[in-house]
């Protein structure tokens, strides 16, 4: 399929909501892939732990009416905040318990920076409340989008004919404000002109969308940047958004800790 790439604007945090509900895995993803937010799931708390230690400064939700007992829950955060290699882990918690000792404990007591997102208040109000948590930490950085690598996935392509012929192309990657594709032949395309009625395909869909020709790279001439020169409509971006949440995921799934 494709990894991410991280030479794009890589600034921001990586995002893990670890035994995530699954209203919250299904629906809760989707808007943080498209607010741009670098978002993972897991299920596995020392996978999790290790993440944390490889990436530092993430951020980590936390389903605790899931996986371990709620008195484990707290010694494993703890054990987060102590050890020098996950201190800067900022962790928040997800659950639909709404004891307010237990709320108190994990907010005062362990001063838990992501919040206690209450799930009972339905999904739309936990949403604004993560949403939120990862605006105060700066989660997205400057990033405006999450581009997925195309490169080992056949089946991401590019076609786009005019009267001068069809042309096809093998797409690099691939995010919501364009592509990078590296076309079959020599083409020759000047600076900023308009392709109309562009196909891409990716696993799950097709786009169709004029694009605008933004450069090409140095080291290589069949290969070309385009953006998005016509508006996508709600549908062609969730294509893109869940090829690039289902990339992402098959990166963390695939590393070796």
């Amino acid at each position: 399929m494709g990894q991410l790439i991280y030479n794009y604007n890589n600034d921001g945090k990586k995002i893990f909501l670890l035994y995530p509900h699954s209203v919250i895995r299904d629906n809760l993803m989707d808007t943080l892939i498209m607010s741009g937010f670098e978002t993972y799931t897991l299920v596995d708390e020392e996978k999790a732990r290790s993440l944390l230690a490889k990436f530092p400064e993430s951020i980590l939700f936390i389903n605790i009416d899931a996986g371990l007992k709620e008195n484990k829950w707290e010694s494993y955060i703890q054990s987060i905040q102590q050890d020098p290699k996950t201190i800067g882990s900022r962790i928040g918690i997800m659950s639909y318990n709404q004891d307010e000792e237990l709320m108190r404990k994990y907010l005062i007591d362990m001063s838990i920076p992501c919040g206690y997102i209450q799930l009972k208040l339905g999904l739309v109000e936990s949403t604004k409340i993560i949403l939120n948590a990862l605006e105060a930490n700066e989660a997205r950085g400057r990033r405006k989008f999450l581009r997925a690598d195309c490169r080992d996935d056949l089946h991401a392509s590019l076609n786009y004919k005019e009267e001068s012929g069809l042309y096809r192309g093998k797409l690099m990657d691939i995010s919501a404000s364009g592509v990078t594709a590296r076309f079959d032949g020599i083409v020759d395309f000047p600076p900023k002109s308009m392709l109309r009625n562009v196909q891409l395909r990716v696993r799950g869909g097709l786009v169709l969308s004029d694009m605008i020709m933004a450069g090409k790279r140095h080291d290589d001439k069949r290969v070309f940047i385009l953006l998005f020169g016509s508006k996508l409509s709600n549908e062609e971006k969730t294509i893109i958004h869940r090829y690039v949440k289902t990339c992402l995921q098959k990166y963390i799934d695939g590393l070796k800790l």
